[in-house]
């Protein structure tokens, strides 16, 4: 019996990682933004999942891809139920204060952010943030991450005075943790540059933004995206501070 029981677990698991392999092969498309090629394939592991078991964590995970396939192409109506299933699998399976629970939260808030429903999106970012603080401690690098989220959030809300204090908090534990040269630390600067600028606080942000350049070159290259992004924040900033008055 106990032989029986052993190859039976064995068979189970080998249909899991087989469900596992679409599901990276979809995160790594979206990583390289190619979302019409990762549809189907996040479709077909959903189908997978839910034949397997429509309530475990592999069918929310492809829940939770699938629905950043369809937000990432602007669908935030056929992304919405996807990321509340997947959210009420992890609660009712993982627990209220699971880190899984938390990336749902984040993932479901960042939807209503897209659709300029930010006060759907602040609630949903502050579990999470407070899950992560209890979780992985306050000097964690996902936290860090929720802070940053808090932060854009406030930003786009003409929240400075709120979002300010987050932003710093996020570069300082990533400068201490990630290191001064880290692609993340490098984010922490250019969101803190931009609540600067926004203030007309151009001799703060500049050096922020010019940092953000120097690492976002090194790592990646002059003519990537992010890197494109900070230095022409930093030019549009120069000539908004050359169009100062002075005194």
């Amino acid at each position: 019996m106990r032989q029986a029981l052993r190859a039976a677990a064995a068979c189970v698991r080998g249909l899991a990682a087989r469900l596992e392999l679409p599901n990276r092969r979809v995160v790594r498309l979206l990583e390289k933004g190619k979302y019409a090629e990762a549809e189907p394939l996040a479709q077909q592991a959903l189908a997978d999942a839910l034949k397997k078991n429509p309530n475990d964590r592999n069918t929310a995970k492809s829940l939770n891809n699938l629905a950043e396939v369809l937000r990432n192409q602007g669908r935030y109506d056929e992304a919405e139920p996807l990321y509340k299933r997947a959210l009420a699998i992890d609660e009712e399976t993982l627990g209220a204060d699971h880190p899984d629970t938390a990336i749902d939260l984040n993932n479901l808030a960042t939807l209503h952010y897209n659709q300029g429903r930010y006060d759907d999106a602040e609630p949903l970012y502050r579990r999470a943030l407070a899950i992560y603080e209890k979780v992985r401690g306050p000097d964690h690098p996902e936290t860090a991450a929720n802070l940053n989220n808090l932060a854009v959030l406030f930003f786009k809300q003409g929240r400075y005075a709120e979002a300010e204090p987050l932003a710093k908090r996020a570069l300082a534990i990533d400068e201490k943790k990630l290191g001064a040269t880290h692609p993340d630390t490098a984010t922490d600067l250019n969101n803190l540059a931009k609540l600067c600028a926004a203030q007309r606080r151009f001799a703060e942000a500049e050096p922020l933004y010019a940092r953000a350049v120097a690492i976002r070159t090194k790592r990646f290259g002059p003519k990537h995206a992010a890197t494109a992004q900070s230095r022409s924040e930093l030019e549009a900033l120069r000539r908004a501070r050359a169009e100062q008055p002075v005194g």
